[in-house]
């Protein structure tokens, strides 16, 4: 069993956030009309068919609901005849139509203007979108129904600026303790000899049960290689027996190679896993597909790894419909209790009791692997953009972030350090969210030893910086490259090399290696899988240690060094980049976006623009999007 231990005060910081979690239900107002419904549905769709889009050879722009909105508006409106509605009569009308969706909202009615909708945009093929709309219709007009958006905001979305501002998700601020903030203390480099760390980190697996070699790995569904798929023409190569290089995931063969491969990177310490484990077809799921992954899953690695302490975090596919997280307050079917409650149970022998309950209630929770480091596992999915549910109520979800701050706090006060996993980056997430996150990081940079994500598939990274001046690098977040090809990769996982157990040991990341499936080798006839380190950080870029002033000065040296970013970029890519060059304008928003922790702040990579100029917004602000 892993080694424990209770905090001091933890009960009070338990009873304090439950008590704000009972005060912060929110008082639910009217939402939209059927067809304002629909086209809400198909957002949130559109939100999640994004990841269905073939992987480009650049990361491609952020860009907000009004702006994804925006593009989309011109042959809706043809389509329905909004070209002559005023601004008046669509308040007028938004206002009447929903008092008739408060006494009767038609669910069938909206999913059959979201089917409509849907194939007249050609997002999908016909069976997937009435497939997708059957699974998420009833939440969504459930969120709909309960969400702050009026008339005026409605109208604002559907006709523009002039009309309304549509700006649901407004900003908030979370609460920082009265307790000054110490002078910043930069950690002292272990002494020669100390004990050194390995932990192993795997994150996005997306396991497809469904995966069947010789299928066609670029038919028209939004997922791939699988029964279904049908069969390629002659002239074209099948799925892979390992997996493929196409928007394909992974048979439970090759996650099974990966933990039975693991020896020559071990031994580990402990494990971090955060989350995505089913597969992307997310058109057709449910509960119980979510749980039988679930479980499966969970009984593989446990069966690989053995006693070695396994520390979970939530993914935005472990839920259907997928990304669908409501808040706490969400009670009866539609709430995530079936999904907590499964993982605490799958969960229950790395977990202890205290992580145990706010998994239960929230799918977060903080415990003590070993003396001096204390590991908080947060659920991203309430900083989502694609969250539909925080549409009803987006300021702090849960609790989650309130709960941080006394955690760390409590942490500083008992001397301990402090890791954080979770899925989503931070910098993926929504503006407040994502904001208030860099100011705690920013007050507890001498707390905090590292933080871990996943979700983006590709390897890279996030760096914080001092909110006085952005410019002295406080912190970094390490983005893990996924263990699934989705979509055109290698299989991989990734390695840490912490400061180790020992009495003064500032847990630190000292580096990292990523280790992968050449698919290529593994698929060939007589081929059997052999995972390889592709790369050891501090080694390949030449970094004097693995402090977020280094990783800062990498980000400068790519800059300038398009050697060094080409090494970087084959890298990022797991060993297969695109065929497509990444020029100038590619490699600045590649690199723009190490440089951005913090969500839609483009002032973070003034210093990277030619003669400091901001970065154009629509065309360099960037964020993957394979999620």
């Amino acid at each position: 069993m892993p080694h424990h231990r209770a905090s001091s005060g933890q009960d009070h910081l338990r009873a304090g956030w439950e008590q704000r979690l009972e005060r912060s239900l929110p008082a639910p107002r009217v939402g939209l009309l059927w067809m304002g419904l629909g086209l809400a549905l198909v957002l949130a769709l559109f939100d999640s068919t994004v990841l269905w889009v073939p992987a480009r050879a650049y990361p491609l722009p952020s860009e907000g609901h009004s702006v994804k909105f925006s593009a989309i508006a011109p042959p809706l409106q043809s389509a329905f005849g909004w070209q002559n509605l005023t601004c008046p009569a669509c308040k007028v009308l938004f206002t009447a139509l929903n008092h008739g969706l408060k006494k009767e909202p038609n669910v069938a009615r909206v999913g059959s203007v979201a089917i409509k909708i849907c194939k007249m945009l050609n997002i999908a093929p016909l069976d997937v979108c009435q497939s997708a709309v059957h699974l998420f219709e009833d939440d969504v007009v459930e969120v709909w129904t309960r969400s702050v958006l009026s008339p005026s905001e409605a109208c604002g979305l559907l006709l523009g600026s002039s009309c309304g501002h549509w700006d649901i998700f407004s900003t908030w601020n979370i609460s920082l303790p009265s307790v000054p903030k110490p002078p910043p203390k930069p950690p002292s480099p272990p002494a020669p000899g100390a004990p050194v760390s390995r932990v192993l980190f795997l994150t996005d697996l997306h396991w497809d049960h469904e995966y069947l070699e010789g299928t066609d790995p670029y038919c028209a569904d939004p997922l791939c290689c699988r029964r279904g798929s049908g069969w390629p023409p002659n002239s074209q190569k099948g799925a892979g027996f390992w997996g493929e290089y196409s928007k394909c995931d992974l048979p439970l063969r090759t996650l099974e190679s990966l933990l039975k491969g693991l020896g020559p990177a071990g031994p580990f310490e402990m494990v971090y896993w955060t989350g995505d484990i089913p597969a992307h077809d997310v058109w057709q799921q449910s509960r119980q597909d979510q749980l039988r992954a679930l479980t499966t899953i969970t009984d593989l690695v446990r069966k690989f790894l053995g006693p070695v302490p396994v520390y979970p975090a939530v993914g935005n596919h472990e839920s259907t419909p997928v990304n669908g997280f409501p808040p706490p307050f969400i009670k009866g079917n539609q709430s995530s209790q079936w999904l907590y409650e499964a993982m605490a149970k799958a969960w229950e022998p790395w977990l202890p009791a205290d992580a145990l309950h706010t998994l239960r209630i929230g799918g977060f929770y903080a415990l003590t692997p070993r003396p001096g480091l204390r590991l908080i596992s947060l659920n991203m999915n309430f900083c989502s953009r694609e969250n539909f549910w925080l549409l009803i109520n987006s300021t702090d979800p849960a609790g989650q972030l309130q709960w941080l701050v006394e955690e760390l706090q409590a942490a500083e006060n008992r001397g301990d350090k402090v890791h954080i996993i979770g899925h989503i980056p931070p910098g993926h997430c929504l503006k407040s969210w994502s904001w208030n996150y860099y100011k705690i990081i920013a007050r507890y940079e001498n707390t905090l030893a590292g933080q871990f994500f996943g979700h983006t598939h590709v390897d890279e990274f996030e760096i914080f910086y001092d909110e006085e001046t952005l410019s002295r690098p406080l912190a970094v977040a390490f983005l893990a490259p996924s263990a699934t090809t989705f979509i055109n990769l290698n299989p991989g996982y990734r390695v840490y090399q912490i400061d180790g157990n020992y009495p003064g040991s500032s847990h630190v990341v000292l580096d990292h290696e990523t280790y992968i499936l050449n698919l290529t080798q593994a698929n060939a006839a007589g081929g059997t899988p052999s995972w390889k380190r592709l790369y050891r950080a501090r080694e390949t870029y030449g970094l004097p240690d693995a402090m977020p002033a280094s990783w800062h000065n990498l980000v400068y040296r790519m800059r300038d060094d398009e050697q060094l970013f080409q090494t970087f970029w084959f890298l990022y890519h797991k060993g297969h980049p695109p065929s497509e060059p990444c020029g100038t304008p590619c490699r600045l928003a590649t690199l723009c976006a190490q440089l951005s922790a913090r969500a839609d702040s483009p002032a973070l990579c003034r210093h990277m623009m030619p003669n400091g100029s901001l970065p154009d917004a629509n065309r360099l602000w960037s964020r993957p999007l394979l999620c």
